[in-house]
């Protein structure tokens, strides 16, 4: 005699429930917080808000006509200098950025009031320590976009933890009833592959801008199946109808 089995999101209990909802809320609040990261890191490359290509382009090829440091000062440091002060900069720059006039042209006291408190040795975070001045030297030279160590150090953490992420909001929307089995695998494999092309475009834009399209394309596909199997999930666990479903709590309270 075969025994019927009905394992899916609608039947399970209110506290599997509220575990598997619980981990979605709090995912979909970091997935929005990355967004808002990414817009305030490179969606400010080209000195205006909204992520473009240009952004992309500028973010790993570089903006090779100006440096490093003049396009962050025009792009996403922009807010932390009065525009007087940011002139300031950019004049040092233009002049060849030596020590000696780092020192005398008031150069020194911007960074010193305005840039360290941020970008020291103690500051845990993955930004150029301004304390040395051989750091901002090499930010003064043409900008040719993320380094091939950075985007190593940043590959590997993404290919880790977003895998991660994708695997249990995977795990959990694979027990949706009402998507029908080939559009269910499609919805949990393509995260994986935008995953692996997103990485693989990034290192491409570092040798050719032209890529910086796929950059784009691969996230945006990764964002879309994300939203489907979450919003397909928190559906059947609360909204779907239950008739004909097996309630496991009422099933644990007989």
């Amino acid at each position: 005699m075969a025994l019927s089995h009905n394992l899916n999101l609608a039947s399970q209990g209110t506290s599997l429930k509220a575990l598997f909802s619980g981990y979605l809320i709090v995912v979909a609040v970091g997935y929005l917080m990355a967004l808002v990261q990414i817009q305030l890191t490179h969606g400010l490359a080209d000195g205006e808000y909204g992520l473009s290509v240009d952004d992309i382009v500028y973010s790993y090829y570089g903006n090779r006509s100006g440096s490093l440091l003049e396009n962050k000062l025009h792009g996403s440091m922009k807010p932390m200098a009065s525009d007087e002060e940011r002139a300031q900069i950019i004049t040092w720059i233009h002049q060849g950025a030596t020590e000696e006039t780092y020192e005398s042209s008031g150069v020194k006291q911007i960074f010193e009031a305005k840039c360290i408190a941020c970008h020291n040795a103690d500051s845990g975070m993955p930004i150029p320590d301004y304390t040395n001045f051989q750091a901002i030297k090499d930010r003064a030279l043409v900008d040719t976009g993320a380094s091939f160590s950075s985007l190593a150090r940043v590959s590997h953490i993404h290919l880790f933890g977003i895998a991660f992420i994708f695997m249990f909001v995977g795990l959990i929307f694979s027990l949706a009833a009402g998507v029908p089995k080939p559009l269910k695998v499609i919805a949990i494999c393509t995260p994986y592959a935008f995953l692996l092309v997103d990485i693989a475009s990034w290192w491409l834009t570092k040798l050719n801008p032209n890529f910086a399209w796929l950059v784009i394309v691969a996230g945006g596909s990764m964002a879309l199946s994300f939203a489907f199997m979450w919003l397909v999930s928190m559906y059947e666990m609360w909204i779907l109808p239950r008739r004909g479903v097996d309630d496991r709590d009422a099933l644990l309270d007989e």
